[in-house]
């Protein structure tokens, strides 16, 4: 089963976690059709997917990879999103991280998820600005 069959067969619900990031979305972020635009989403997700890989790294993460990015419904001026965040795989300097962006109309309960991918990131040295092996649990 690749990720996107998998994904697309999970819960109907949002992760039990606390989201990584919550926002409210603005006019200013729409497309020419007045949704939001695809890459103000997708940015929103590289914010969410660093903060986890900057607590991992315990420092500076760089992303360089965006994989299996699925808008799978429209999001709303007003709608409030939530961005679930959760390390998928570790390697010697990189992490994935896979991202799941979920919005809710701001006068509803109805959550429904809108986007998701996976996110590599790899741990940046503050001085050399390379890679650099990822701290121990």
């Amino acid at each position: 089963m690749t990720h996107t069959e998998k994904s697309l067969t999970q819960s109907e619900t949002p992760p039990d976690e606390d989201p990584v990031i919550r926002t409210i979305t603005m006019p200013a972020d729409t497309n020419a059709y007045g949704d939001i635009f695809g890459g103000w989403l997708m940015s929103q997700m590289d914010l969410a997917g660093s903060n986890v890989a900057s607590r991992i790294a315990r420092g500076r993460a760089s992303t360089v990879r965006v994989e299996a990015m699925n808008f799978l419904r429209p999001v709303r001026v007003g709608d409030v999103v939530s961005l679930y965040g959760r390390l998928v795989t570790r390697g010697r300097t990189s992490m994935k991280i896979e991202v799941e962006a979920w919005s809710r109309a701001r006068d509803s309960e109805e959550t429904v998820k809108v986007t998701e991918a996976v996110f590599t990131f790899v741990a940046i040295d503050p001085v050399t600005r390379r890679p650099r092996p990822l701290p121990e649990d």
